[in-house]
C-alpha cells in the first residue's frame, strides 16, 4: 500500500488507483496482449518494454507479501460465507479480510465465476482512481492465463483492490444506472 497520503482518497495503505501493483499488472497485461499480435521484433521489442516497465515499479515494491487476516477465516469451511463476508470485507474496506476471505474460498475448491461476478460490482460502482474497470480487466485475463497454481492470486489482489477503493462512487454511475433501468 502507499506509505502516505495522497490526492482525493488514496489515503495510506490504500493500493487501488496508479498504485505499484496495479500498475505493473496493468501494464504487464498490456504489452502482453501487444507482443501477442506484432510480427516478431515487434513481440520482442514488446516484451523487453513491458519487463524493463514492470521492473522499473520493483524500487517501491514491499520485500515481504502482504499480510491477510487468515486468523479471521482458517475455520470456515463455508464457500459461501466466506463469499459473503468478501462483500462485506470490500464494503467495510478491509482490504486484509477480504483478500482473505478471498484465498480461504480458493483453497476450499471455490469457482472463480462467484467471485469475479461480486468483484464486478464494485469494478462498475466505484471510482479506483481510474483503474476499477481496468484492473478487473486484467485479473480477468490473466487468471484465464495463469497456471492453475498460481492464478487465485490474481483474485485475491482484485479483493484487496477492491475494499481499497470502495467508497468513491464512479463518476456517471448512479446517472448510468437511472437510464437504464437498473438498481444502483
Amino acid at each position: 500500500g502507499r506509505s502516505q497520503d495522497q490526492d482525493g482518497d488514496k489515503v495510506k495503505g490504500s493500493v487501488h488507483g496508479a498504485s505499484v501493483g496495479v500498475h505493473a499488472s496493468d501494464a504487464a497485461n498490456a504489452w502482453r496482449n501487444i507482443a501477442a499480435v506484432s510480427n516478431h521484433r515487434n513481440t520482442m521489442a514488446s516484451l523487453i518494454v513491458g519487463a524493463y516497465h514492470t521492473a522499473g515499479q520493483s524500487p517501491h515494491v514491499q520485500p515481504d507479501r502482504w499480510a491477510l487476516k487468515t486468523d479471521a477465516v482458517e475455520t470456515i469451511n463455508d464457500k459461501s460465507t466466506l463469499l459473503k463476508m468478501t462483500g462485506e470485507a470490500v464494503r467495510n474496506r478491509d482490504q486484509a479480510l477480504a483478500a482473505a476471505a478471498t484465498q480461504r474460498y480458493a483453497d476450499l475448491g471455490g469457482q472463480a465465476r462467484p467471485v469475479f461476478d461480486l468483484l464486478l460490482t464494485f469494478a462498475t460502482s466505484e471510482d479506483g482512481a481510474l483503474h476499477a474497470e481496468k484492473y478487473y480487466r486484467t485479473v480477468s485475463e490473466e487468471f484465464a492465463k495463469t497456471r492453475p497454481s498460481m492464478r487465485w492470486r490474481h483474485l485475491v489482489g482484485l479483493a484487496r483492490v477492491s475494499a481499497s477503493e470502495f467508497g468513491t462512487p464512479a463518476p456517471g454511475y448512479r446517472e448510468a444506472c437511472e437510464l437504464l433501468s437498473v438498481d444502483a
